[in-house]
């Protein structure tokens, strides 16, 4: 398995906070509170990140699974956890997500800036794969940037922010460039409803977005 992060995984939380300060910690933890997550649940988190919404999932109590290709990103994980004050419980699967197949099993399901590493047509498969991971009745939630809102010169400003990280990444880790995608469309079109939004702003603009969409029992 191909790990993209390798070189760039060990500066991933330094990019991150240079990029969004704390609005993409926030925007991660958004829906990871005791009104949509409680004691037990089953949470799967795709793509590890920095970690931080999984942390949250495991403090709140959750039976947590993360999947990631990436070992450096793992590692990182391990790393974190190893630093909690609590003795935290995660378990960890080092596989491509397309061959987790746990379907119907967990009561939510996270893909956090997970599925804008790839181009639509490879991006509408893994959003449909995960979505097969939720049980009737429960949730999945996508935080990610924002789809661009406003005036013409706010959508244009969010489009350049977009853009740069991308091209950042693209050659970083050779991830995909494409438009920002518009997630509550693309959770609709998969039969999910959507229940919450909540925005995140950094240098006066909206850049960042939780969205938490239901399957219907």
């Amino acid at each position: 398995m191909r790990d993209k992060y390798k070189y760039i995984g060990p500066l991933y939380d330094f990019l991150s906070s240079i990029y969004g300060g704390e609005a993409i910690h926030n925007c991660k933890r958004a829906m990871l509170t005791p009104e949509y997550v409680q004691p037990g649940d089953k949470v799967l988190i795709a793509g590890v990140g920095h970690g931080k919404d999984a942390i949250r999932a495991a403090e709140i109590g959750a039976d947590v699974t993360v999947v990631d290709i990436s070992e450096t990103m793992l590692k990182k994980l391990e790393a974190a956890f190893a630093k909690h004050p609590d003795d935290l419980k995660v378990r960890v699967v080092h596989a491509d997500i397309l061959k987790f197949e746990e379907f119907e099993r967990y009561d939510m399901v996270i893909a956090n800036f997970f599925l804008n590493v790839f181009g639509e047509d490879f991006m509408r498969k893994l959003l449909s794969h995960l979505v097969r991971c939720v049980k009737p009745g429960g949730s999945f939630v996508i935080g990610d940037f924002s789809y661009p809102s406003g005036n013409l010169l706010a959508r244009a400003a969010q489009k350049l922010y977009w853009y740069t990280a991308a091209v950042i990444f693209y050659f970083a880790s050779d991830n995909a460039v494409h438009e920002i995608y518009n997630y509550p469309v693309l959770m609709e079109a998969e039969g999910l409803g959507i229940k919450d939004t909540r925005r995140f702003s950094y240098l006066g603009m909206n850049c960042y977005t939780s969205v938490l969409g239901y399957k219907p029992a």
